[in-house]
């Protein structure tokens, strides 16, 4: 090997392994939940990974673009609560806390359309969650004309 080609693996090396520690140090954004709050949306598809009753919370950073429909400045933040459907009545009701999600804008994630997808534990705890096949995969689906953000403004009114 030459030179130039043993720089550019190592530069190579060097990048995927930042974005690897960064992966792995991500944490919830403290206080998001007082940021803005959609209402509740159920999910009844047994087979999806969000089957359940969800919030989403939106930081103010992002929710300039979410009015418009994107796109999204770097930085922007997502964070949607997952709980389990518990019958209260004939009424479906949240039930215990299911999983966290993080959706942020950075550019670093290009496997990702340039957003950083995280899983948590019920406890804020990293799940391991695949951000290309649980999360990439479904938003590229369901929002690529939406800057890869499946929520819609009209869940917070």
């Amino acid at each position: 090997m030459n030179r130039k080609t043993i720089l550019v693996c190592m530069a190579l090396l060097f990048a995927t392994v930042s974005l690897a520690v960064a992966a792995a140090s991500v944490s919830l954004p403290k206080g998001y939940a007082k940021w803005q709050k959609s209402k509740q949306q159920i999910v009844n598809d047994k087979k999806s990974l969000f089957y359940g009753i969800h919030y989403t919370y939106v930081d103010a950073k992002a929710m300039k673009a979410f009015k418009k429909g994107g796109p999204y400045p770097e930085g922007s933040r997502f964070v949607v609560e997952q709980f389990t459907i518990r019958d209260a009545g004939g009424k479906p009701v949240p039930g215990k806390k299911s999983m966290i999600v993080l959706m942020k804008k950075d550019k670093r994630y290009k496997d990702t359309g340039g957003w950083q997808f995280a899983g948590f534990t019920p406890e804020g705890k990293p799940s391991g969650l695949d951000p290309v096949k649980n999360c990439y995969e479904c938003h590229v689906k369901e929002a690529a004309d939406r800057d890869l953000v499946i929520s819609k403004y009209s869940d917070f009114k």
